[in-house]
């Protein structure tokens, strides 16, 4: 009898985000491409050397990526757009970085490939573009050569990549539509032979991550997994099939019939009765348990969980450990906060502590370890919910009177529009944008500078206004019709808000990828939410003061400030979000009452806050469009509400985007050239939209006509007193220079489409 243990993934950014670091610099030509490769090395030597030490039976290779995981696996396979193709005489780095961030190629524009969330996460990945003609082969060896890399250190290896049916599934159909599993017979060719090639390397297993099985999959993509899976088994390496972020009851039967060894499962986001789901599965799997969570960074109550599989092993007494998922969705290591006091700090695990839960625990089960390990680990757990930190019944009681009132606007909104655009007095396709400007390294500095006490608060603030002024200035310069004050003093548009509200705490080194170079601290919440202070009033006031033109104010929404925190797991998620809403209510009803009649509460978090399957979706999208309402209902008809959304599929949820009853909402559909609009053919959106015309994460410049083209498409769909124009997101990733020509020329594109294609 052995319980062993392992992980699904782990953090790949490293401990201060060297990846990130050299990532950038090699984009500016600052380091070489061998220099961007030893940071890739060490990153990885270091993960490793981790799991360790820290007691885990096996290291998890093939998790890092220069990107994203799943872009890894477009890499693996040839799977390249053509439009990204030059004359290489091999795919390198340089391919990788073409296809997620674009770039300009000669005489052509090589827009980046879309990105989108990784199911229900605030992870986004590259998604792989698909055409009926093509063909695949082994092509990017990264795999390999990682696995020779931590099998020359002597480590036991056990390779993950993503598997065949979840990247088809991933993927979208370019040009004429097809079957993408006509594809699959050719992927699968790949795959067979790097099973072959670790096989010859003597790899006894490799998890194979299959998370759609948590999903409501069509009949042929049941059937599909059957075929594949006797494709794949090859009698020389044993596969651990991995499901993560729900259970699998409902795929049961597919599971039972495949040829594969192992099954991961995910105790956290699943519901399961060990006892049960044993009778039920082929006896022949061996069982990984995900029991740590790998999408919150709360100790876990390892004793419960002995006591749990104890039990359990009275039934089945060989199984493995594991994360719930990869542990990409949590920081690395709290050991080495410094912005914490050791009593908060003991309430939580990262990556590192994760990894530790999991030795304690297998040993524990073993034998080898004295249970009192395990209560002295939890301990702290107790100490945290009789901490006065929590609880605040003043909070309480205004969540439990709640009333259908406080959800609702005075009127509709075609009789808000009319008094809108009589105080607005706004030209027909108002120009705009999502709300950041350049996070220039002067402003990064001046943050930093007051955060560390460096100046006082007076000098600070008056920097910000001449921050604040200069964009006005440049604004008004380029003929916007609704400015911003373009966020100079925000850090993060959560971790900001939630500086600002009581309840929250903050890390000073909990970085989590978010994607490719893009990384987040999201905050934790760890007790009853209410508002502190009014957050962005001051700011605002002060840009609107500086122009005659309508300056929009920007808030973060509560269901996005909910998801991406780390939160609370004592009460609902329901719950938090209305304690978000209620301090966000306060906030939009003093920048109403300072004068600012445009106010923008995004929520690009609320279609990834959906539940993966289908039957409880109705709930989630009840309770997080009652506290989108709940915050922005209170203001006057005259007051326009905008709302933001990006990188998401929208399509299935629009009925709810609706309920939100914004005036107007933008949202991303750039880098899918405004697919998105063609739901509107069937589907009549009531009221006004200003779908991104250009792609902000990438470094290309839009042309005129580029943006001419996609406005043209929009107004197929969308009447031009309803129409925006605006860029995809928040500028604060690009410099002055990008955003100077890109904003020039969206404006000047606008001016054309009201000139030539809107003259009566």
């Amino acid at each position: 009898m052995a319980i062993k243990n392992h992980i699904l993934g782990f953090p790949r950014i490293g401990l201060h985000r060297e990846l990130k670091i050299a990532q950038e610099n090699y984009w500016l030509k600052k380091i070489t491409l061998n220099e961007l490769l030893a940071v890739g090395r060490k990153i990885r030597k270091k993960n490793w050397k981790i799991q360790i030490e820290s007691g885990l039976d096996y290291v998890t290779v093939g998790d890092f990526a220069w990107y994203d995981h799943v872009l890894n696996i477009s890499m693996m396979i040839n799977n390249i757009p053509k439009r990204h193709c030059i004359n290489e005489k091999k795919l390198n780095l340089d391919t990788l970085f073409r296809i997620a961030r674009g770039s300009k190629l000669t005489d052509k524009n090589c827009s980046a490939s879309e990105m989108t969330k990784w199911f229900n996460t605030n992870y986004h990945y590259i998604v792989p573009e698909f055409t009926c003609d093509q063909n695949f082969c082994f092509s990017w060896k990264q795999i390999i050569e990682e696995v020779d890399e931590a099998l020359s250190l002597g480590y036991p290896v056990k390779p993950v990549l993503l598997g065949p049916l979840t990247y088809l599934w991933l993927g979208k159909i370019k040009g004429i539509y097809f079957n993408k599993l006509d594809l699959l017979k050719k992927i699968l060719s790949v795959y067979q032979e790097v099973l072959l090639e670790l096989s010859l390397r003597k790899i006894k297993w490799i998890q194979i991550d299959e998370p759609i099985l948590v999903l409501d999959l069509p009949e042929d993509w049941k059937k599909a997994f059957n075929y594949s899976y006797k494709v794949l088994n090859n009698n020389k390496i044993k596969i651990l099939l991995a499901t993560y972020f729900g259970d699998i009851h409902h795929n049961l039967e597919i599971i039972n019939n495949l040829s594969v060894n192992g099954l991961h499962i995910d105790l956290i986001a699943g519901k399961y009765n060990l006892s049960q789901l044993h009778k039920n599965l082929n006896d022949k799997l061996l069982l990984s348990l995900g029991v740590i969570n790998g999408r919150n960074i709360w100790k876990a109550n390892i004793l419960k969980w002995f006591h749990k599989l104890q039990s359990f092993m009275k039934i089945k007494n060989t199984f493995w450990i594991s994360s719930s998922c990869s542990l990409l969705h949590v920081p690395l290591d709290i050991s080495i906060e410094d912005n914490l006091t050791d009593f908060v700090k003991s309430w939580f695990s990262f990556g590192v502590q994760k990894c530790l839960e999991l030795s304690i625990l297998s040993r524990a089960l073993n034998k080898k370890l004295d249970i009192q390990e395990l209560d002295n680990w939890i301990k702290p757990i107790d100490e945290y919910k009789s901490s006065n930190i929590v609880n605040n019944t003043v909070v309480q009681e205004r969540v439990s009177k709640i009333s259908f009132d406080q959800i609702k606007r005075k009127n509709n909104f075609i009789i808000r529009s009319k008094i809108q655009k009589n105080e607005l007095n706004l030209p027909i396709l108002p120009t705009t944008t999502i709300g950041s400007f350049p996070q220039t390294k002067e402003i990064r500095k001046l943050r930093l500078d007051y955060k560390n006490r460096v100046i006082n608060q007076k000098d600070y603030e008056k920097e910000i206004k001449i921050h604040i002024k200069n964009n006005i200035i440049q604004q008004e310069k380029l003929g916007l019709d609704v400015l911003v004050h373009g966020e100079p003093e925000r850090n993060d548009m959560v971790e900001y808000f939630s500086e600002y509200l009581e309840g929250f705490v903050f890390t000073k080194y909990g970085w989590v990828q978010s994607y490719g170079s893009r990384c987040v601290k999201p905050p934790i919440i760890v007790g009853d939410i209410s508002r502190i202070t009014p957050i962005t009033v001051k700011w605002s006031k002060f840009a609107q003061s500086l122009t005659k033109k309508p300056v929009k104010a920007m808030l973060t929404g509560p269901v996005t400030i909910l998801c991406w925190s780390f939160p609370r797991e004592d009460i609902s998620k329901e719950n938090i979000s209305n304690q978000i809403a209620l301090a966000l209510r306060d906030e939009v009803l003093d920048l109403e009452n300072s004068g600012i009649n445009i106010i923008q509460i995004d929520e690009p978090a609320l279609r990834e806050g959906l539940p993966l399957r289908k039957k409880e979706w109705t709930n989630y999208l009840s309770w997080s469009v009652k506290s989108f309402k709940l915050c922005s209902s209170g203001v006057k008809d005259s007051t326009q509400i905008h709302t933001h959304m990006c990188y998401c599929e929208f399509n299935d949820i629009m009925p709810s985007i609706v309920d939100l009853d914004a005036d107007v909402i933008t949202i991303e559909t750039s880098r899918s050239d405004m697919e998105l609009l063609e739901f509107f053919k069937t589907f009549k959106y009531p009221n006004d939209i200003g779908p991104g015309v250009y792609d902000i994460h990438s470094p290309n410049i839009p042309t005129i006509k580029w943006i001419e083209k996609l406005l043209i498409k929009a107004l197929q769909y969308i009447s031009p007193e309803r129409l925006w124009v605006n860029p995809d997101c928040g500028l604060k990733t690009r410099n002055w220079i990008e955003t100077s020509l890109a904003l020039q020329n969206m404006i000047q594109a606008t001016i054309n489409i009201r000139k030539n294609f809107l003259k009566k």
